[in-house]
This record gives C-alpha cells, structure tokens and sequence, in this order.
C-alpha cells in the first residue's frame, strides 16, 4: 500500500528544498519526521508536515481497506520536488534602472509505502 502527499506552490526555491528532500529519501517514515524535526534549514518544516500527512494518508487509506496499519512500516518510496510558477518582480536601481527578482516557488511530492510495496 501507498500513499501519497503534495504541497504545491511553497514559497522556496527548488534547489533548496531538493537538498532537504535528498536527505530522507529512502528512510523509514516516523525517521525522517524526526530528522526533519532538528534540520536547520525553514524548508524542514514544510517537508515534516508533508510526510505527517502522507502518512496519516496511509492510515486513511488502510482504514477504508480494513487493513492493518503500522506506521512504523512505512518508508519514503518516493520524494521529489518540481518548479512551480516563478513570480517576477521589479526591484528599484539607480538612476531609474530596474532589476527583475524572481521569486522562485516549488511544487514537493512525497509518496510513503510499507516495505514490501516500496519500490
């Protein structure tokens, strides 16, 4: 069984969050919820609800199966962020110039899985 959870639109730029994701790929699910919790970077905590929800996801999905459900199984069988829209924004310079700042957004999708399922 799997389950599945997304968070799109978050306010991060890709490469950021990819290094976070990258970290818990692969771990046990309640794992990477706790390494999630003491990583330095302000993107964890949006990667540490997303892996709540998947979870508690699989749980829903076990439920309405009448499965038994263990959280302590699951894993993270697939992570992966994507680039979402880029807002473009103008940033005043000398001389009436002007820079464009993007502001770089990301779409974070986090699949759990109990061992035997995982991929």
């Amino acid at each position: 069984m799997e389950a599945k959870a997304q968070a799109r639109y978050v306010r991060v730029t890709p490469q950021k969050a990819r290094r976070v994701v990258d970290t818990i790929r692969g771990k046990r699910a309640e794992e990477a919820v706790a390494q999630l919790g003491f990583a330095p970077q302000a993107v964890a905590v949006d990667v540490r609800k997303l892996v709540s929800s998947a979870i508690a996801n699989a749980r829903v999905k076990a439920d309405a199966a009448s499965e038994r459900f263990d959280p302590s199984e699951l894993v993270i069988a697939e992570a992966f962020v994507d680039e979402g829209p880029t807002l473009k924004r103008i940033r005043p310079r000398a001389q009436g110039r002007a820079n464009r700042v993007l502001k770089r957004t990301s779409h974070i999708t986090v699949i759990v899985a109990s061992k035997e399922g995982a991929r």
